[in-house]
This record gives structure tokens, C-alpha cells and sequence, in this order.
């Protein structure tokens, strides 16, 4: 019998921790959040644990208790970096861990995102990838007065049957689709650079992409040559049918929620009907060590309110959240998104605690198997779409 392949994992990162109180335990990290050296320790610690690859979150506005719209609370972390550009800073500070910033496609120009993420995977050597992310908040809508998106009410019903979300994730899947397109319109022996006939590009390999659809038309060819992964990694965040079917269209790697094995069983299955080849990650917020649940119970108290996710909450062992691991993974989970409560505490407990656990039972890499984000993940370099044609 084939030994199951090893897990993959990654960590989210976003400001102090994914607790909004987290930034009170840690007085560091709480001085130092907008700064360049901080983020450098996060990322190189999970570098330093093997993990496949950090995500960036980012948003159109300031975190906020409220659905939609900004609150007046004092006591929590407000405020952030641009992912991409974080990223990029982060880039040369790291060798073989994959870079993943959020980047919004709702109110931004494709055009933009697909160089921006371009440049990442060169200066990063072919460690980049990308997170669309639809923007469903009307006060974010007001930071661009381009368009007006209804008040985000979640208690009104399904967020996906709303037409304007239908109508998000439509753009979103254009968004992507230009981002690709541009990214093949250099092809790899594009640039000639030969000083002695005096020739640096060759014309004929730049394409122009020609691309026409309901909310974009855009003509291209990019400004970037193409990137050492060809096709940057592309990342998508799913809780239900209408974001399955977008990443499954769209993306190499979808994020999935699931609460249960059982759960994660019925989400790999719906997933797999639409695609057979994508990479399931589950999202899972965790607090580890002796002391988790005392630590999560005092945040919980300082906030003022008892956490709530979207992913399962986890608190506990290293060596119990390795059996639930393992035990998603029997449900057709590949890897996990891991999201630390509180930063750079739990963060540590994954790199060496939760991975050391992982290897014992050769379930973890103990060494960099590749050198691209793609290689990690055993994703092939795709082909150039318009080299091909010719």
C-alpha cells in the first residue's frame, strides 16, 4: 500500500494573531506590528519550520467588529500593511517559503494585481502566489465611489444567492483570468539581451491578450516578463457552492472550513465534483501549548466576548491537533492553513512543537524539497497558452 503523502502546511498571518485581542498578550509584537522587522521574525520562523508558504491578509478597511462599516472600538488592532507590497519587502529576506498576500479584485484594476504578483515571484525566485478576494462591503465601496454595493447584512440569508455577490464573484473569475493571460503574454525566451547585435527582446513572443469580457477589456501584453513559476500560485478562501465553484475554476489551492471529519469528508467531495486537481487546504485558528485554554480564556476576557470563526477552533496539544490532522487527512484533506490565535506564541508552536510531532509520525517534510512555491506543492509549471498556439 502507497504510504499517504505528507502534509502540507501554512500559516496565516494577519496583525497580532487572529484573537483581536491578541496584541495585549504579546507588548512586543504590539510596538513593533508596523514595522518591517516584525513581520521579517514572523515569516522567517515559519521559514524556519519548513512550512510550505505564509498568507498576507488584507482588506479595503480598517478591521472592525461590525458586518459592515467601521466601529469606535479603541481596544483592538486597527490598521494594516499592503499585503503585496509587505510581501515584496519579505521577499528577500526569505529562500524557500512561499509568499501568499491577499489582494482584493472588487474596486482594483487587474492589470495592477497581475504585475504586482509577477514582480513577487521574481524578486522571491519563484516563491509567489496570490489570494483574490471579493470585497462585499458597502463602506469599502465608499473608499472608491466607482460603484454602490448594497449594506452587508450576513442574517439576511445565503450571502452567496445575493445577485450583487454572484455578480463579485463573476469579476473576480474575469480578474483572475486577465491576471493569467497577462502573465503568459511574455513567453520564457522572450528577452534576447544580446548587446553585440543590439537586440534585447524579441517582438514576436510578446502577445497581446485581447481580452473582452462584461466587466474588463484589456489588451495587454504585461510590463513584467514572464516569472520563474511561469503561473504564480493562485489561492481562494471557500465556505460554500458559489465560492467552491469559483476557486475550482480559478485557483490551484482552496482554503475549506470544515468543523468535523465528517464535515471535511462531504466538503473533498462536493470540491472533487468540480475539480479533481485542485489542492484542498483546511483553515483551522488554533492556540497550542500546556497553557492554551487559559490563554484563549483570558483573551476571550479581555475582548470582552468568547471568540467566534469561521474556521474550527482548535486549543490544546500539539499532539492532539497532529491526531485531528491526521485524522482530516483520512477525509481527503492535503494540508492546512493554520491561523495563530496570538502571534509570535502560537506561531512557534507550529514551527517547532506541532512539525517535530508531524515528522515523528512522517507526516512532514524535514527539508525543502523544491525551490518554488509550485514545486512544493507538486503543482507542474504550466506551459505558456499563446507559445503554444504558435
Amino acid at each position: 500500500m502507497t504510504p499517504p503523502a505528507p502534509l502540507h502546511l501554512a500559516v496565516a498571518l494577519d496583525g497580532a494573531g487572529w484573537h483581536p485581542a491578541a496584541w495585549r498578550e504579546a507588548p512586543g509584537a504590539a510596538r513593533d506590528l508596523f514595522t518591517a522587522r516584525y513581520w521579517a521574525g514572523l515569516v522567517t520562523e515559519a521559514e524556519r519550520g519548513l512550512l510550505d508558504f505564509v498568507t498576507i491578509e488584507d482588506a479595503f478597511g480598517p478591521q472592525s467588529s461590525l458586518p459592515d462599516g467601521f466601529d469606535d472600538r479603541t481596544d483592538q488592532v486597527r490598521g494594516r500593511f499592503d499585503a503585496v507590497l509587505l510581501a515584496a519587502r519579505l521577499a528577500p529576506l526569505t529562500h524557500r517559503i512561499g509568499l501568499v498576500p491577499t489582494a482584493t479584485t472588487t474596486h482594483t484594476e487587474p492589470f495592477h494585481v497581475a504585475i504586482g504578483i509577477a514582480t513577487l515571484d521574481h524578486v522571491s525566485g519563484g516563491r509567489a502566489g496570490w489570494r483574490p478576494q471579493i470585497s462585499v462591503r458597502s463602506a469599502e465601496a465608499r473608499h472608491f465611489g466607482r460603484r454602490t454595493i448594497p449594506p452587508f447584512d450576513p442574517a439576511a440569508g445565503s450571502v452567496s444567492a445575493r445577485p450583487h455577490v454572484q455578480e463579485l464573484f463573476e469579476e473576480a473569475a474575469d480578474a483572475v483570468e486577465v491576471a493569467r493571460r497577462l502573465w503568459d503574454s511574455w513567453e520564457d525566451d522572450a528577452e534576447i539581451r544580446d548587446v553585440a547585435t543590439g537586440r534585447f527582446i524579441d517582438r514576436d513572443k510578446l502577445h497581446y491578450i485581447d481580452f473582452s469580457g462584461r466587466f474588463f477589456s484589456i489588451k495587454g501584453p504585461s510590463i513584467t516578463p514572464r516569472s520563474p513559476q511561469g503561473q504564480p500560485v493562485v489561492a481562494a478562501l471557500a465556505h460554500q457552492r458559489l465560492p467552491y465553484e469559483f476557486a475550482a475554476a480559478n485557483a490551484d489551492v482552496v482554503f475549506v472550513t470544515p468543523h468535523s471529519a465528517e464535515h471535511a469528508r462531504a466538503i473533498v467531495a462536493e470540491v472533487r465534483e468540480l475539480s479533481p486537481d485542485i489542492k484542498i487546504f483546511a483553515d483551522l485558528l488554533v492556540f497550542l501549548g500546556d497553557d492554551a485554554a487559559r490563554r484563549k480564556a483570558r483573551l476571550d476576557e479581555q475582548d470582552g466576548a468568547e471568540l467566534t470563526s469561521d474556521a474550527a477552533i482548535f486549543t490544546g496539544h500539539v499532539r492532539e491537533l497532529a491526531d485531528l490532522l491526521l485524522e482530516w487527512r483520512r477525509a481527503g484533506i492535503q494540508g492546512y492553513r493554520l491561523r495563530p490565535g496570538a502571534l509570535p506564541y502560537d506561531l512557534a508552536h507550529i514551527t517547532s512543537g506541532l512539525t517535530a510531532e508531524l515528522r515523528a509520525r512522517s507526516a512532514f517534510r524535514s527539508t525543502y524539497e523544491a525551490g518554488t512555491l509550485r514545486g512544493l506543492l507538486g503543482l507542474p509549471r504550466p506551459a505558456n497558452r499563446y507559445a503554444e498556439a504558435r
